[in-house]
């Protein structure tokens, strides 16, 4: 909203308040009283500053007065505290109550009834501030201006008027060049025959970068060419000419207000600024972007200054036609001054199809002057001793027609450039005692700048993963998953619409969405507030996507470790990603980034050799195994010291033989891949002897086993069986039963340890039995010994009786000779009196 300043009328003076000393003030006095805004005051600042001060004084004031309660009961106990705070209150009841009255309020504030006095008291103050703010601004009610409100909804797509469409397309970007002025190496002859597309069947349905890419696949042709710098040959030639390098005088630039300005929108307007521009040595070149509205990004407008006019032009009316800027901007003769180029250099390549050469960057020099602050602003006050407001920085710069504000702001950041663009000069010379080599720093610097590409943001699977780790959190499988999909989903609608991912769905909102899992619809509308356009169209498939990632098995989170070194938890298969050709270059390595992996472990088909190889005193416990795994897990500690991949190193010089960079990088790889190819070897061989010893002791232990069996066979063929000295025995005593012997081994079990060591230990041979045997004749022993006694009759049970045989009772007053339980059974009736009677119960 854009106002104009108000001026406040002046109070009429009163005849009381004059004195003696205003009738002696001269008419000069008078006439600068007159042209006060507020009398008293130089400004509007100075009232306020003033009145900033008094109720910043008031309120301090007011916070050391007794605090209502026993405090202030205990002050108003005095008579004369009292009386001054009621005369005090009266008057500062008064002066509100005159104010209301001057701005049309109810001023009623000190006849109120003293039960409610306090609350009506506070509502009328709060209505009478929400009517004199409400007036602020606004100016005399004589005096009435339209007002109008810029504001996104009400400016038009600018993407609606573009010749080509916005190739918002999951591919490579492809420079946007059919046409190479100040050639020094012919453009490559895909980009001067893309008028041969058109004949193509795909580009009926799909995106001109996309039906590129389809086309060049098919055909196999230029395929390095299409993502190439157009004029890389020609910026790693370009030197800087002698008289750049020299300290320049200083060339004041003229006053902003006598200087001429030209709006081109037109394409004769273009060409006419385009001849200007060849005849300049040098001219300030700054843009203005747009980013919330659209997936990419549009450049809203381009500021062009030389030493004596100024230039914007509407990128927005000529976005197919300012190739024709090449012709300047690729002049080597002609020196574009940019601050802050690096974003400037990839929007003049995405939209415009510009390149730079020649190019010098005062934010890369005021780096290298090590200045306070590195700002454009600080720069014009530093050296032009120019104030601009920011205010206009983040403008929508889509608006059209621009208000005279913006124009001005956007051509004040080129207009005072040239100048500084000496200047910068001049010192950086002057700091290095007359010597160029800041200065050519500078240049080189900038010379990378303009060597950089634009890259499309692609879609990958893994492209969450990145934003997720800036936000630090921890989520389970479940949100997780949730967070993948919506930003899936955010993706492909952004790309479709044609919006910011910020427009479509902010990430807030996602981490939100993703750690709440509501489970209705109306749950994700209140994660969101506001609610994004795109989020209340698509709310329902949102809904899905959650309940998709609700169904996912729950699993806990991974507590993280944020340490620069810590890979412990990456799998094998990221950490082992080079090809068996291809040799693994260890991390610490110059140009590396990759960590190799050996495997130690060797194989064991039998248990003999496991057991052979875990007495091996030379071979690591598991302890040892353990630790060599987590000391693995670590990068080098000193990594961080080594070039990262983040740094910018030119290309040309990366693969120029005869640069210093190409030598070193090459010297280290040759020394680290000399290094891993004799680690291979010795642990190659090492191998393969481990298992030629574990062969040779495999076949020593089954030859052992052999030998040991054939000894202990060839033992069992002298030695005579049991079985068989049954047999002999028994023919020498005339028996008729003869057993054929069987052959070893039927017979015999399975011998056993014991017998192996009988084996092993000599036999003693038995005596040979006798032929003359004679039995023992035993008709004249005396068997009556053994009988002794006639037994009595057994008490104890026995089957082998008759069925009808009756025991014989005892006599009454005979009692048992033994009791129940001193017997042993083994005992027969004949040979012990120790049986009792059982009493077996009758059937």
């Amino acid at each position: 909203m854009y106002t104009a300043p108000n001026k406040m009328m002046d109070s009429p003076k009163s005849n009381d308040s004059t004195n003696s000393g205003l009738r002696d003030v001269t008419s000069k006095n008078n006439d600068e009283e007159q042209d006060e805004l507020c009398p008293g005051f130089r400004n509007a600042d100075a009232f306020v500053k003033y009145g900033l001060g008094a109720v910043m004084s008031a309120t301090k004031a007011s916070a050391g007065l007794p605090q209502i309660g026993v405090e202030d009961d205990f002050y108003r106990s005095f008579p004369g505290f009292r009386e001054f705070c009621e005369s005090q209150g009266d008057k500062l009841l008064q002066c509100m109550s005159q104010i209301m009255q001057h701005h049309g309020c109810r001023s009623h504030v000190r006849d109120q009834n003293k039960l409610t006095a306090l609350e009506e008291r506070f509502d009328l103050v709060v209505d009478s501030n929400d009517v004199i703010l409400e007036r602020v601004g606004l100016g005399s009610k004589s005096r009435s201006e339209t007002f109008r409100l810029l504001h996104a909804k009400n400016v038009a797509r600018p993407q609606l008027k573009f010749k080509e469409k916005v190739d918002n397309s999951n591919t490579p970007f492809i420079p946007k060049i059919f046409i190479k002025p100040n050639a020094t190496k012919a453009l490559s002859s895909y980009f001067t025959n893309k008028l041969i597309r058109k004949q193509r069947p795909e580009d009926l349905d799909v995106p001109a970068a996309l039906a590129d890419l389809i086309h060049q696949q098919r055909t196999q042709e230029h395929v390095e060419d299409m993502f190439a710098h157009p004029y890389q040959y020609e910026l790693d030639h370009f030197t800087v000419p002698e008289g750049l390098l020299s300290k320049p005088e200083p060339q004041m630039y003229k006053p902003i207000t006598k200087t001429k300005c030209s709006f081109i929108d037109s394409l004769e307007d273009l060409v006419a600024m385009n001849e200007k521009l060849c005849k300049v040595s040098e001219f300030a070149v700054d843009l203005e972007h747009h980013s919330y509205r659209s997936f990419l990004g549009l450049t809203c407008l381009m500021q062009i200054s030389t030493r004596e006019e100024d230039f914007i032009i509407d990128p927005i009316e000529l976005r197919s036609e300012l190739y024709i800027l090449n012709e300047a901007f690729t002049d080597p003769a002609i020196v574009k001054v940019f601050h802050g180029a690096d974003s400037d250099i990839e929007w003049l390549q995405r939209d415009l199809g510009l390149y730079v050469v020649n190019l010098f960057d005062t934010h890369q020099a005021s780096r290298a002057l090590n200045l306070a602050r590195h700002s454009l602003d600080h720069l014009l006050r530093h050296f032009c001793t120019v104030d601009t407001d920011k205010h206009y920085q983040l403008a929508d710069w889509r608006i059209r027609p621009l208000p005279e504000e913006m124009l001005q702001y956007a051509r004040t950041d080129t207009h005072y450039l040239p100048y500084i663009y000496d200047c910068v000069r001049a010192q950086l010379l002057d700091v290095n005692h007359g010597q160029p080599g800041l200065l050519q720093s500078v240049w080189n610097k900038s010379r990378d700048i303009s060597l950089k590409k634009y890259v499309k943001p692609i879609f990958t699977e893994e492209s969450y993963l990145e934003l997720q780790r800036k936000q630090k959190r921890s989520l389970n499988t479940q949100q997780l998953t949730a967070f993948r999909l919506l930003f899936a989903w955010r993706d492909k609608l952004a790309r479709q619409e044609d919006e910011s991912t910020g427009f479509t769905l902010p990430t807030h909102m996602m981490n939100k969405i993703s750690e709440e899992l509501p489970r209705e619809p109306q749950g994700i509308i209140a994660c969101c507030n506001p609610v994004p356009p795109l989020v209340r169209q698509q709310v329902n498939e949102l809904h899905l996507l959650v309940q998709q990632a609700r169904e996912m098995p729950l699993l806990k989170p991974e507590v993280t470790m944020f340490g620069p070194h810590d890979t412990s938890r990456v799998s094998e298969s990221d950490l082992n990603q080079c090809s068996r050709d291809e040799m693994p270059v260890k991390a610490g390595m110059l140009f590396s980034e990759e960590e190799e992996e050996m495997d130690v472990s060797v194989k064991n088909t039998s248990g003999l050799v496991d057991l052979e190889t875990q007495t091996d005193p030379d071979s690591p416990s598991v302890a040892q195994m353990k630790a060599r795994r987590i000391v693995e897990s670590f990068e080098n500690p000193f990594r961080m010291y080594l070039p990262s991949s983040h740094v910018h190193i030119s290309k040309n010089a990366k693969f120029d033989p005869s640069s210093k960079i190409f030598e070193i990088s090459n010297k280290w790889k040759l020394q680290s891949i000399e290094q891993q190819h004799k680690e291979l070897e010795a642990k190659k061989e090492a191998k393969k002897k481990s298992k030629e010893e574990a062969k040779e002791r495999s076949k020593k232990v089954t030859e052992e086993r052999k030998q040991a069996k054939q000894s202990y066979q060839e033992s069992l063929q002298d030695v005579a069986t049991v079985r068989q000295q049954a047999a002999e025995s028994a023919k020498g005593e005339g028996k008729k039963r003869e057993r054929v012997d069987g052959e070893i081994g039927e017979l015999t079990p399975k011998p056993s340890k014991k017998l192996l060591k009988s084996a092993e230990k000599p036999e003693k041979k038995e005596p040979p039995p006798q032929d003359d045997f004679s039995p023992f004749d035993y008709s004249q022993s005396n068997l009556k010994v053994f009988a002794g006694t006639k037994p009595k009759d057994n008490t104890q049970f026995d089957p082998n009786r008759q069925a009808g045989f009756k025991r014989k009772k005892n006599a009454k007053g005979q009692k048992s000779s033994s009791g129940p339980g001193n017997r042993s059974m083994s005992y027969m009736a004949g040979q012990s009196e120790r049986g009792f009677r059982q009493n077996w119960p009758t059937r």
